[in-house]
């Protein structure tokens, strides 16, 4: 067949521009194919479930199917206003407020400092693998090289979800902040559609206007996007400073100290988990690491300064917001406008707007950019239509990418609610990083026909008891009440955390050490990032878990009757080739001796 007769050009040139077909492999040929392709998912599941990705293949193989290649223009200076622009938007703005009103009063600052330190565990875990595969597919590719094309694939899905509804999330946020700066009630420049659901009924025209500018600019220019984002990062910082300076002078310490967490714990956690949303967004500049020109030295300055930076901005913007109201007249939706407004100082609700509006704006961009990488190695892969991973020969961009999500995003935009959004999107990420953490440490302790049987027996002893006691204790903390159960649960499931990982750390030798970056402290911090990010999965409501459900379960739908197929032929096709390769060579080295 073509596909496979024609090598890797067959196989990755055809599709959505050129054959008419979104997916041109042997599998979808006709519709005996395709039945012939079904009764064979068992086989090919095991077969894709247990393949592993290698680093080489994802940098050069797996990145030549794009045809022109992305433009190596970024350094760290580009990286650390990426990933500021990327993550100081909506959730400072809009969730601080509702989090400390409902559900951690002034200990929000807490809760913020508890996302941030999981946040910055998961910025190591990145980082390490951005250096060592610095390709555009970001978690995608690296869980596809340590766990599988299978695992890689379900984390895909949570990936592009949280994408999708992170920008429509900023987008509706957008809105709300345009319509203060004009003195406006959001709700007057949305359109209420009765008939609809009340969550979807607000239809917000702005929002989609607003994704598509940014997808516009987006698909122009990487560098130009850089530039663009840097110097509205650059503005947004200038609003916190004033933000900052201008509350204190309106400052009440017993707004902060009279009841500084009156919903105890619990609260502190819960709105951790929540707050997680406003740290989404750094995994974005894992996924420029093709276009870095020295990803060695610029990944992890930009990865971790930035991640440093926006935690220290979050915990005193929640200070500074605390100390101006107490929590409980704390509004829920425009907090910082609201607080200056009942401090007598009116006029600075439109700074504080104007500053909202050029942070979501700026994450818009970078979530467009890194979205669309995303999506480009996913298609690579053939896991999705394989016309969604070109590159645009001049601009150097994947536009077909960017548009698709682009329009993902706007859909989503128009019809959803903030709320509906939020705990959705924190479970997608929360499960990605952990998925991350476990990579990092397969990564480190295992290496295909090195690694002993026993060895790889007990590292996957150690995983299994490191994930069971992060969600035993997860779990305690979901069905138990403040003051009851007491801490013999923790005790026991803290205990056998500790136990696994330190049987890690010394009755398991290392298979692999990182060649320029590496994490500190292996096996501890990715086993901290595990604990962390599963206990705080455990602070979330039932009814997001329910839509994590759904959107899970849709995703194996596609998977058993797409995806797996796709992605099977495709590697079946590039492995013929290879073989056809090395015959093709064998066959010339006589010749070549004579």
């Amino acid at each position: 067949m073509a596909a496979s007769a024609g090598g890797g050009d067959g196989v990755r040139r055809r599709g959505c521009g050129g054959g008419g077909s979104l997916f041109p492999e042997e599998s979808f040929r006709s519709w005996s194919a395709y039945g012939r392709a079904l009764l064979e998912t068992g086989p090919r599941l095991r077969d894709r479930a247990t393949a592993r990705s290698l680093d080489s293949a994802e940098v050069n193989e797996v990145r030549g199917r794009s045809g022109a290649d992305m433009k190596r223009t970024l350094t760290w200076w580009d990286l650390i206003w990426f990933g500021i622009g990327a993550v100081i938007g909506a959730g400072i703005f809009v969730l601080t407020g509702q989090e400390a009103k409902e559900a951690a009063g002034p200990a929000v600052v807490v809760s913020y400092a508890v996302s941030g330190v999981s946040a910055m565990l998961s910025v190591f875990c990145y980082t390490e693998f951005a250096v060592e595969i610095p390709v555009a597919g970001g978690s995608f590719a690296y869980l596809r090289v340590e766990l599988g094309d299978f695992m890689a694939f379900i984390a895909a899905g949570n990936i592009l979800l949280e994408y999708c509804i992170g920008g429509a999330a900023v987008a509706r946020s957008w809105t709300s902040y345009f319509a203060t700066l004009l003195d406006h009630h959001p709700n007057d420049f949305r359109v209420h559609a009765p008939s609809l659901s009340e969550d979807y009924s607000r239809l917000d025209p702005i929002a989609v206007a607003v994704v598509v500018l940014i997808c516009i600019f987006a698909v122009l220019s990487t560098k130009g996007s850089s530039r663009f984002n840097y110097v509205l990062s650059i503005v947004h910082l200038a609003v916190i400073v004033f933000i900052v300076v201008a509350g204190l002078t309106r400052a009440k310490a017993a707004n902060l100290t009279a009841d500084f967490a009156p919903f105890g714990a619990r609260g502190i956690f819960a709105a951790s988990a929540v707050l997680f949303f406003a740290y989404i967004g750094f995994d974005a500049v894992s996924t420029m690491a093709e276009e870095t020109r020295n990803p060695a030295r610029d990944i992890p300055i930009g990865l971790v300064g930035a991640m440093t930076l926006t935690t220290a901005v979050y915990c005193v913007l929640a200070v500074v917001l605390c100390l101006m109201q107490p929590y409980s007249e704390i509004d829920p939706d425009a907090p910082f406008s609201v607080a200056f407004t009942a401090a007598g100082m009116d006029w600075a609700k439109y700074i504080v707007a104007f500053g909202a509006l050029k942070g979501m704006t700026t994450v818009l961009l970078v979530s467009a950019v890194g979205q669309a990488r995303y999506l480009t190695h996913i298609a690579r892969t053939h896991m999705v239509p394989p016309c969604l991973a070109q590159v645009h020969p001049r601009l150097g961009t994947p536009v077909n990418a960017t548009v698709v999500m682009a329009l993902a995003t706007a859909v989503i935009a128009l019809f959803t609610d903030l709320g509906i959004l939020s705990n959705l999107l924190s479970i997608s990420t929360l499960f990605i990083f952990m998925l991350v953490a476990v990579a990092l440490l397969v990564r480190r302790y295992y290496v295909a026909g090195e690694t002993s049987a026993a060895d790889r027996n007990k590292l996957a002893a150690c995983l299994a008891v490191i994930m069971a006691s992060s969600v035993a204790t997860a779990a305690c903390w979901g069905v138990t009440s403040a003051g009851r159960g007491g801490w013999a649960p923790y005790a026991v499931t803290g205990a056998a955390w500790l136990a696994a990982t330190l049987f890690l750390q010394c009755g398991v030798p290392k298979a692999r050490a990182p060649k320029t970056w590496g994490v500190p402290l292996v096996p501890w911090l990715p086993a901290a990032s595990i604990f962390i990010n599963i206990f705080l999965l455990g602070s979330i409501d039932a009814a997001s878990f329910v839509r994590f459900g759904v959107w899970t379960a849709a995703l194996l739908a596609y998977y058993f009757l797409f995806g797996l197929h796709a992605s099977y032929d495709t590697a079946k096709a590039l492995a013929a080739e290879a073989d056809a390769a090395r015959v093709e060579e064998g066959a010339r080295k006589p010749g070549a001796g004579n």
